[in-house]
This record gives C-alpha cells, sequence and structure tokens, in this order.
C-alpha cells in the first residue's frame, strides 16, 4: 500500500526527518505521533508529494511519489492541518470543485459529492458560504474534499482541531467508517484519541521512527514491572501478615490515612493474585476500598520513547 524507504529531508544543517523506513497496509488506521518538531508534518507533506525528500523513496501502491506523482497522488486524500478551503464559496460548490480537480467521472460526481458531503455530517450546511462557518464546520469541508474521490488511502493531520466534543466523537464514528473500505493514517497530539480509533501506532522522534507496532503489543513490551494496588480498612500489621501468604510478591510498600491503609506492590513477572487477594481480604474481614493493576497506557510510552533531548544539528526548526 505506502512503502517508505530511507525517507530523510533536510533543511540547511537541520535535519527534520532522519532516514525512515516503514510500511503502510491495507485495511488499518495508523496513528502517527511524535512530539513538536519531530517531523511529523515533514513527513506527512512527503508522503503526499507537497514537499520534495532530500533522499529516500516513498511508493504508492507500487507508484514511486517522486518519478510517478500523478499516478501516486491519485490513491490519496489528503485534509492538512489547516483546511484547504475557498471562503466565497457554498460547502456545495467547493466539494464538486474538488471532485473536478480529483478527476472524478462526471457521471459519478454527483453521488460522491453527496456522499463526502453526508459523510462529512454537513447536510445542513450545504448552501452555506465557507467563510461563515466555525472553525469546525471548516474543518469538516475540508474532510470532504479529502474523501470525495472516495481513494484508497486517507491522510488526516489533526482532524479535531477545533471540534467540539459532540463533534470530536462524530469524527471518530467517520473514521472508523471510512477504515472499513479505506486506509486511514490519523496524526493527533490527543492520545485518547488515537487510542480509541487507530489499531497500530507510528511514533517518531527526532525525526527517527521509535515505535512501529499495535497500541496493545507497545503497551505489553513496555509495560515494565507487574504492579498492583489497593486499599482497606485495616491496620498495616493485618495487612503486611496476610501479604506474607503470597510469595509472588517482590516489593511492598505502605500508605495509609486514618484506618485506610494502601498498599502497593511488586510482583512477578506474569503474576496475577487479584483473586485469591480479594478472597483473603473477605476472610480476614478487611473490607476491600480499590483494587487496581497498574499498566502502562499509550501516554506512558509515548512519554518514555520520546523524553530523549535532540541532538543539536543546527538553529531550523520544523513546525509540526
Amino acid at each position: 500500500m505506502i512503502e517508505v524507504r530511507e525517507l530523510t529531508k533536510k533543511y540547511g544543517d537541520h535535519t527534520a526527518v532522519d532516514h525512515l523506513s516503514f510500511t503502510v497496509e491495507p485495511g488499518r488506521i495508523y496513528g502517527f505521533l511524535g512530539p513538536n518538531g519531530a517531523g511529523k508534518s515533514t513527513t506527512m507533506n512527503m508522503m503526499t508529494g507537497y514537499l520534495s525528500p532530500t533522499e529516500g523513496e516513498i511508493y504508492i501502491n507500487g507508484h514511486s511519489m517522486i518519478d510517478e506523482p500523478e499516478e501516486a497522488k491519485r490513491f490519496i486524500g489528503y485534509l492538512p492541518e489547516l483546511p484547504p478551503v475557498y471562503p466565497d464559496m457554498t460547502v456545495q460548490e467547493y466539494v464538486r470543485f474538488a471532485a473536478e480537480l480529483k478527476k472524478v467521472p462526471r457521471e459519478k460526481r454527483a453521488e460522491q459529492v453527496e456522499r463526502a458531503i453526508r459523510m462529512a455530517r454537513l447536510e445542513e450546511m450545504r448552501s452555506r458560504l465557507i467563510r461563515n462557518l466555525s472553525k469546525g464546520y471548516k474543518q469538516r469541508v475540508g474532510l470532504a474534499q479529502a474523501i470525495v474521490s472516495f481513494p484508497e488511502i486517507i491522510i488526516l493531520d489533526e482532524p479535531t482541531v477545533g471540534l467540539d466534543p459532540k463533534q470530536i466523537i462524530e469524527m471518530r464514528q467517520v473514521m472508523k467508517d471510512l477504515a472499513k473500505d479505506h486506509t486511514v493514517i490519523l496524526s493527533s497530539h490527543i492520545m485518547q484519541e488515537i487510542s480509541a480509533v487507530c489499531d497500530h501506532v507510528l511514533i517518531i522522534n527526532h525525526g527517527k521512527l521509535v515505535a512501529n507496532d499495535t497500541i496493545e503489543a507497545l503497551e505489553e513490551n513496555l509495560a515494565g514491572d507487574n504492579e498492583l494496588s489497593f486499599t482497606v480498612e485495616g491496620t498495616e500489621e493485618q495487612v503486611r501478615r496476610l501479604l506474607g501468604t503470597f510469595p509472588q510478591i517482590r516489593s511492598l510498600t505502605f500508605s495509609g490515612v486514618n484506618d485506610q491503609v494502601t498498599a502497593d506492590l511488586v510482583l512477578e513477572p506474569g503474576a496475577d493474585i487479584r483473586r485469591d487477594l480479594f478472597r483473603a481480604l473477605a476472610q480476614a474481614d478487611l473490607p476491600l476500598l480499590a483494587l487496581q493493576a497498574r499498566r502502562k497506557s499509550l501516554e506512558d510510552v509515548f512519554l518514555e520513547l520520546t523524553q530523549e533531548e535532540p541532538e543539536t544539528s543546527g538553529d531550523a526548526k520544523e513546525e509540526a
């Protein structure tokens, strides 16, 4: 579907993208993550043909974005962070104009324009001038132009910027609907959005790819210690005596207020004592108030992979 080989982009002495290589398979929603200045937007602009790489190759369905840009772009719909809209057009005029630019066949044009407007939830705004729309609705108009040709690959750069909570939920559903028939690549700073929508994540840092896997695999592989925390009504002495019967515990610490005790445990890898612990606490008449197995979230994984300081190679910085 998409193959990126040793992709590099330099601005003077500054390397914004540093020999990136990855493959995007069909039928998935990919989350593209990275801190500000990591090279996300530069990479997406090269993948869509808006920028030329300094080095490397990009193939879209076997077509080189460098040598066959028109053929390669035919498979891509792109929504940049700032939607490319014309304020003096109505919504319907603009989406129809986008369909013409993308060479949608005349006999299919009206149908696909209507379908794009419907998927972007713009039915009630079709006759409004774009200049009179809110930022959120302009974002939807940008989405409609990206999907109007219904290409195989849809790339969305921060698609929920400016949307209210209700619109964000609707946009997430749109992306899930699109993924049924298209490959979707989503760039976002919102971890909850990536977790809610995507099934595969690419993380870029200082222009380099630092992770390429499913969310579940990343969380599992970087999970660290097997930790468990619980709070009961009782004393530290009672809890300590009870926990002495669990050989799976490697270390523990206590804290508490009044007659409540919180125990933080580090267990042997793979050990799960929650069910036996619950029964033991009940038998000891120690009422359980809270029980939580600690696991790294996508946000924890992201922070761990991107915490290193960048290597300085010039004063220029990329706006990501």
